[in-house]
């Protein structure tokens, strides 16, 4: 089958064997991805000797086989999924995936529109509904919370899970009037820039603390405004790894919590609870099939090969992408 690899430092069009069906598998005909930080990341971390890698962990396609021990899915469904970081990625095109963090496609987007929401709908979800505690019924309705990148990929997921979900009054962070506007147009009721003093721009809004806060692009660049911008007993969850010690004092002071979140956990470590990733997949379609939410896709970037891959994590490196960038069909 064809795939892509990151080989010799370079991303790579290469041949390589079917995979293996285990028997929580599914074999997906891989019809569209999306490309995410991780990607990127995962990229720059491989050693230029280390064996071929495939990268990507965000696949929209149909079930082509199912192993031993399935019971969710049957040949000739249309799911979504993002994968665990510990197995093949999928560029590739035929994908061995564990049916517990596959989601049903939903059933209103094309496969391009699909294949931009798994990883990021997991990763926000998770964010603010298991990490932060919010409550998606809008128990906590008309609280505060500050989504600091919220143009990207999580924080386009992220907004209207909180804004229309929740019903939080939501503060998303951009530095470009494109971005500022697609944050609005998700939900977002303000929107300042994270480059510049944030603390001070929710002064300017009348906004002297927020509840709860999900950091989306650089910890260690905005931890002391978050120690200054959240609430006592608040609530900050970040999906960035920081670099350096975090000067948490200011936390102590305000007894506020101070949570990770990465989707991967669950199927790296294989939790008990793994087979939640397939029922918030499944929640977030009917949303998006329920006119509530809607697809992040932002641009689409051609066939899945090699060049276009290469193109797409130089885009995401440069900060310059709003929402999920797609390809779709091999062309290798």
């Amino acid at each position: 089958m064809k795939a892509i690899a990151i080989f010799n430092g370079s991303l790579q069009d290469i041949d390589l064997p079917l995979p293996e069906v285990l028997p929580h598998d599914l074999i997906v005909r891989v019809e569209a991805i999306s490309v995410n930080p991780v990607d990127t990341k995962v990229r720059k971390g491989t050693a230029p000797d280390a064996p071929a890698r495939v990268l990507g962990w965000d696949v929209a396609g149909t079930v082509t086989a199912v192993g031993s021990a399935v019971t969710r899915f049957a040949v000739g469904d249309a799911v979504y999924y993002a994968g665990s970081l510990v197995r093949p990625g999928a560029n590739s095109e035929f994908h061995a995936v564990d049916e517990r963090i596959v989601g049903n496609k939903p059933a209103t987007l094309s496969m391009e529109q699909a294949a931009a929401l798994p990883l990021t709908s997991i990763t926000a979800w998770e964010a603010l509904f298991d990490r932060l505690g919010i409550d998606r019924h809008g128990a906590h309705a008309g609280k505060r919370i500050l989504l600091i990148g919220g143009a990207g990929g999580v924080g386009s997921i992220a907004i209207q899970l909180a804004a229309k979900l929740a019903k939080l009054e939501v503060i998303a962070t951009a530095s470009r009037p494109q971005s500022s506007q697609w944050c609005r147009a998700l939900g977002a009721a303000h929107v300042i820039d994270h480059h510049g003093d944030m603390a001070a721009q929710l002064r300017s809004l009348n906004i002297a603390e927020v509840d709860y806060i999900l950091c989306m692009n650089s910890t260690d660049a905005h931890f002391a405004a978050m120690a200054e911008a959240i609430a006592p007993q608040g609530k900050i969850c970040t999906i960035v790894e920081n670099q350096a010690p975090l000067a948490v004092d200011p936390l102590f002071r305000k007894s506020a919590t101070l949570v990770f979140e990465l989707m991967f956990t669950r199927s790296m470590f294989g939790t008990p609870d793994m087979d939640q990733q397939h029922a918030l997949l499944n929640e977030v379609a009917a949303l998006i099939d329920a006119g509530i939410l809607r697809s992040t896709l932002g641009a689409a970037a051609g066939s899945i090969n090699a060049a276009n891959l290469t193109r797409v994590h130089a885009a995401l490196e440069s900060g310059s992408t709003i929402g999920k960038v797609v390809l779709a069909g091999f062309d290798c």
